[in-house]
This record gives structure tokens, C-alpha cells and sequence, in this order.
């Protein structure tokens, strides 16, 4: 894939990590965009930068959008409590910090065509996550229909594509892939609360967690990598 330029949103985890070294393996020039957006566990920041370093991306940005100034999730509202129950089915946690994806999709649109760049990885998963609706196969096929009208280069018949090669895998399977592209899954950050150590209990630390034990992989543990 000659001259291929992506821009990945990275959030400092290990998903959307991999699904830019799966671009960079394809031998796309990839540039990292990360959002401060007020979430109380901003260490996902310095996670994202020094993973912008170690993967060598052509550039990194990091975009300042104070979600927390009307709150609506206990990511950016620290007077709600992060869930540590494990997840439930068909109920949406509080974690959900409405329309997050949708706004960092908008501007990472934004980047692309500036950029030149012809698609924008994401790390959704519609399989291992915890019921957000902007995680999900209907949305991503929405909101590409909507990037190709609001764009000069989608209307010119050269849209950006909404790539999101991560959202039917098992989480498993996404670990393992991480493994084989060597992404420095110990300098990753997962955890939702606001602390210097993962908590171990909240969805994501869980998550994470729960299939790293599944492909032995204890030593890369919330508990185990401090």
C-alpha cells in the first residue's frame, strides 16, 4: 500500500495501540491523535505519547476538548463512581461519555483531509467492550456515510475510510496480535479510574485482564506491570 497515510486515534490502551501498528505494517505513514477531554485517568495521555515515540509514528497530536465542563459520564464527572461490578448485560455503564467517539471521529476527519491521509484507524471492539453505542458495526457504517457527504474529498469520490479492523475480534485475539507486532502492551494504560496504578476492577482493567489470563500472559496484568 504505497503512499497510504492514516491517521490513528490513539488512546494510550492496547486496541487502538495495535490497530495502528496493523497500519504501520501495512506500510502506512501513520500519525497519532489523542484527546485530553477532561477523563479523570489522564495517565491514558502519557501512555499515548510514549507510544507515539516507541512506534516511531510520523507525528503525534494531542487535542484539548473539555468534555468534563458538562460531565455525563464518571469519566469526566468525579462525583460518579467508575463501576467495579463487571459488566452487565444489555445495561449501558456510566463509563459512556456521550458522544465522545462521534466528536473524535469529527475531527479526526478533519486531520485526514488536511493531512492527506486516506483512512482513520480505530480502536472500537463490538465483541470484549462494554455496550457503548458508538462501539458498534451500525454506527461505524452511519457515520461513513455521513464522512463521505460532509467532506471535498468524499464528494470528489476519494473519502476517508472509517477502519476499524479490530471490531469483531475477541479480545484474545487482539492481545495476541498486540504480542506479535511487539507493541509495549506494560506501557499501555487501561484502567478507567483517575489513580497512578491500574485498579484492577473496573470494566476495562478486567477486560484487559481476564484475556491475558486466558493466553497465559499473568505478567501483563493490571497488578503485575507496576
Amino acid at each position: 500500500m504505497i503512499n497510504e497515510k492514516t491517521i490513528a486515534l490513539l488512546s494510550g490502551g492496547i486496541d487502538s495501540a495495535t490497530a495502528a501498528c496493523i497500519a504501520i505494517e501495512a506500510g502506512h505513514k501513520v500519525i497519532g491523535l489523542s484527546f485530553d477531554y477532561g477523563q479523570r485517568h489522564r495517565k491514558e495521555l502519557l501512555a499515548a505519547e510514549t507510544l507515539s515515540k516507541d512506534l516511531k509514528l510520523e507525528e503525534h497530536l494531542t487535542i484539548k476538548i473539555d468534555l468534563s465542563a458538562w460531565g455525563g459520564s464518571s469519566l469526566t464527572d468525579t462525583s460518579q463512581k467508575i463501576p467495579t461490578h463487571g459488566i452487565q448485560k444489555d445495561i449501558i455503564p456510566n463509563t459512556y461519555v456521550p458522544g465522545r467517539n462521534t466528536i473524535f471521529v469529527a475531527i479526526g476527519l478533519s486531520l485526514a483531509e488536511a493531512r492527506g491521509a486516506n483512512r482513520i484507524a480505530l480502536g472500537i471492539n463490538a465483541m470484549d467492550y462494554s455496550g457503548y453505542p458508538d462501539c458498534r458495526p451500525d454506527y461505524l457504517e452511519a457515520y461513513q456515510e455521513l464522512a463521505n457527504l460532509a467532506s471535498k474529498v468524499g464528494r470528489e469520490g476519494n473519502g476517508i475510510k472509517l477502519w476499524a479492523p479490530l471490531l469483531d475480534w475477541e479480545k484474545t485475539k487482539i492481545i495476541k496480535e498486540a504480542l506479535r507486532l511487539k507493541v509495549p502492551i506494560e506501557k499501555t494504560w487501561s484502567c478507567y479510574q483517575g489513580g497512578l496504578k491500574p485498579c484492577g476492577e473496573c470494566d476495562s482493567c478486567r477486560i484487559r485482564d481476564k484475556a491475558l489470563q486466558e493466553i497465559g500472559r499473568q505478567d501483563l496484568c493490571s497488578q503485575n506491570i507496576l
